[in-house]
């Protein structure tokens, strides 16, 4: 399990895809088609598709042809739907089914659990930093404060981090879904994925965020009433014993004994990287840009703390009745082998739905499962596309209007959901993944955010040279899960493993960001001096008047304008914020 338990071995990573032969195949277990269950999907994605084409047919019905308004609805989406939307994001199905797996996990338990309370806190920490301020700047995406203060071409380059993180979450989560629907139902993995993500997509390109919110407010129900209606069931199997019984102890699903030696530098970077790498999304912003004023986006966002911690209550029951159970004595041993081998682990909640509960209380669970997926895939495919259109596509055509903006919208739409369906089908681990997806985040894109809003003499030199030092020490440091090789071997390095057990991605951040800091100021101090000719100034920084203009005017930023000096003295650096 990627950087959230124990190491256990590299081979938990290696692939075990096979392409099927039919269509109602199970990749792991092979069992027959579920009619029932798959009559129940299909119904559940009717039902959401049925209201995200009401929620686009809303947008429609306001008769504007603004991108604005397909990107922030128009800052229309009442605390209600905010926080419902903002809490559905998140809990998505690599939440839910990657904390059942790592709380079942050996060699991991409770203990190593960390995204529930470091996403929580993450979005505690974003509301007190970020949320008034951007939503105060009127700004419509994560990125406009970096085009502004920046320009377009870091800001483009800056998108690349998000994107990845973006495609990486989608994918983790349609992962989840294909491999809960192949255990329940019998659905193969790769058809599934591809399902899903066609699904979340149309209603996406439809109605933009009215279609995800509305669709997010019963997708978050669907979750909530699921996964608890399936957690008595289970308890009560007569295959399960007490999990306060099996809650201690080496074994025990708390893991209070894994939480020891060299792994616990591993432990404090991954804490602090799901904290702060869970900050600077599209996702988030895109929620607390859309609110009607500054104090409710920071509501939105405390509110959405509470909502997270509460629906990580029962996928962790769900680890902890599987670690509870004697498989043995359920219908598990006719499709696979007991002990559950390493490569299984991930697909441990929908087998306790299947195994320890009634046909008609696994297909809600399935539900609840396909609703948390749909409810974060659409999300961040509208995420990624509304920063292309609004940030880097500005870069190749200035002079676009709504209507091609809104196409661009949808075309970045379809790529991005594709490009995570393939990831999904490919790649085998799925809380590794969803972990994975917040690591460029955190190690460029969050100190890049923070030195933007909160530190005014920054600039883009400095954001260069936190962009390229950030990068550099976070590749060198390699990656087992990606097959990315260590070229720099920290202390404490796991050579059978490959996993540094030192907190280098920490590391790495505070090197970018200390470059941001750095940069800014000794390229200030060159050029104020007159040590560097105006014409080095190749990215306009303070010699060229016209450039805080032209950033303002391509973004469509309200506010005043940035002063910049054109000359050696008399120095302005006046920052927005």
């Amino acid at each position: 399990m990627y950087n959230v338990f124990k190491p256990i071995s590299v081979d938990l990573y290696k692939k075990r895809f096979q392409c099927p032969d039919s269509l109602f195949s199970s990749e792991v277990f092979r069992g027959e088609l579920n009619v029932w269950g798959l009559v129940g999907v299909i119904a559940f994605y009717v039902v959401i598709l049925v209201i995200g084409i009401y929620a686009s047919w809303k947008t429609k019905s306001l008769k504007s042809t603004d991108s604005e308004d397909l990107l922030v609805a128009g800052r229309s989406i009442g605390l209600f739907v905010g926080v419902f939307t903002m809490t559905s994001t998140w809990v998505g199905g690599g939440y839910i089914n990657g904390t059942a797996e790592v709380v079942f996990t050996p060699g991991s338990g409770l203990m190593w659990c960390q995204a529930p309370v470091g996403y929580s806190i993450s979005l505690m920490l974003s509301g007190i930093l970020f949320a008034k301020k951007m939503r105060e700047a009127g700004y419509v995406t994560m990125l406009d404060p970096f085009q502004e203060k920046y320009g377009s071409v870091m800001a483009a380059l800056l998108y690349l981090p998000a994107l990845l993180g973006d495609i990486f979450w989608t994918g983790a989560i349609l992962s989840a879904l294909g491999a809960s629907l192949s255990v329940i139902i019998g659905l193969e993995h790769t058809w599934a994925v591809i399902a899903s993500a066609g699904i979340s997509m149309l209603y996406t390109l439809l109605g933009g965020l009215y279609s995800v919110a509305y669709t997010d407010v019963v997708q978050l129900g669907c979750i909530f009433v699921g996964l608890w209606l399936c957690v008595p069931f289970a308890l009560t199997h007569e295959a399960v014993s007490s999990i306060s019984s099996t809650a201690g102890g080496p074994d025990g699903w708390l893991g209070e004994d894994n939480l020891s030696g060299k792994f616990i530098g591993l432990y404090i970077d991954s804490g602090l990287l799901l904290v702060f790498g869970g900050i600077p999304w599209q996702v988030y912003f895109q929620r607390v840009l859309s609110q009607k004023t500054p104090a409710r986006a920071q509501i939105l966002s405390f509110l959405a703390a509470a909502g997270c911690i509460i629906m990580s209550i029962p996928p962790l029951l769900i680890g902890a009745i599987a670690k509870s159970t004697d498989w043995n004595a359920t219908g598990y041993t006719s499709f696979g082998t007991v002990p559950i081998p390493a490569d299984d682990y991930k697909l441990i909640l929908p087998m306790v739905l299947n195994f320890l509960t009634p046909v008609p209380v696994a297909v809600i669970g399935l539900g609840a499962v396909s609703a948390a997926v749909m409810s974060s895939s659409d999300s961040s495919v509208l995420s990624s596309a509304s920063m292309f259109a609004r940030n880097p596509l500005v870069l190749m055509f200035s002079q676009a209007s709504d209507r091609e903006i809104m196409w661009c919208i949808r075309i970045a739409i379809i790529f991005v959901g594709v490009a995570s369906a393939a990831l999904a089908i490919k790649v085998d681990s799925i809380y590794g993944l969803w972990y994975l997806c917040s690591d460029l985040i955190y190690v460029i894109l969050f100190p890049q955010l923070l030195c933007c809003v909160h530190v005014p003499f920054t600039n883009t030199y400095g954001s260069i040279a936190g962009f390229v030092l950030g990068l550099v020490f976070r590749l060198t440091g390699g990656e087992p899960l990606i097959g990315l090789p260590t070229a720099i071997q920290y202390w404490y390095f796991d050579a059978e493993t490959g996993y540094q057990c030192f907190p280098f991605k920490t590391m790495s951040m505070l090197i970018s960001l200390l470059a941001i800091l750095l940069g800014s100021f000794i390229a200030k101090l060159l050029f104020k001096k007159g040590i560097l000719s105006p014409k080095f100034d190749v990215a306009g920084t303070f010699f060229f008047k016209g450039a805080a203009h032209e950033r303002k005017a391509v973004a469509g930023i309200p506010g005043e304008t940035e002063e910049r000096f054109n000359g050696h003295d008399n120095i302005t650096l006046t920052a927005k914020f």
